[in-house]
C-alpha cells in the first residue's frame, strides 16, 4: 500500500517533499523507518535542520498533536534531535551551498 506522507496529521505537502527527496514514499516507508532515521535522511538529503520539524514529525508518527511535545520529554527529544543534526548535518556544505546561491550559482530549493 503506497498512502501519502502528508496523510499523516500534522505532515503537508511540503514534508512529503522532502520525504520523497530522502528517498521515502509512503506513511508506511515512514513509519516503518522511525523518526529518527527518517529525519537523519531528511538531513542528509539537503532539509535544513530544525527543532520543531523534528518534533512535529515523532508527534505525527505518534498520532499525537504537533504541540503535544513539552517539559522533560520536550528536552529529551532535543537531546535527540541535536545527536541526529550532529551526525547526519553537514554544517560545511551547507555554508558552501548558501554562499554559491548568494552569488546565484545554487538554483533555490
Amino acid at each position: 500500500m503506497n498512502t501519502p506522507i502528508s496523510s499523516i496529521r500534522n505532515l503537508g505537502p511540503a514534508y512529503e517533499e522532502a520525504c520523497h527527496r530522502a528517498g521515502i514514499s509512503s506513511a508506511e516507508d515512514l513509519r516503518a523507518i522511525g523518526a529518527d532515521a527518517a529525519y537523519a535522511r531528511l538531513l542528509q538529503t539537503g532539509t535544513r535542520p530544525h527543532f520543531i520539524g523534528y518534533y512535529v514529525l515523532v508527534m505525527a508518527l505518534q498520532g499525537r498533536p504537533w504541540n503535544d511535545c513539552k517539559g522533560k520529554e520536550k528536552e529529551e527529544l532535543r537531546q535527540r534531535f541535536d545527536e541526529i543534526k550532529a551526525s547526519s548535518f553537514d554544517t560545511q556544505k551547507a555554508a558552501f551551498e548558501a554562499a554559491l546561491d548568494m552569488i546565484g550559482v545554487v538554483a533555490r530549493k
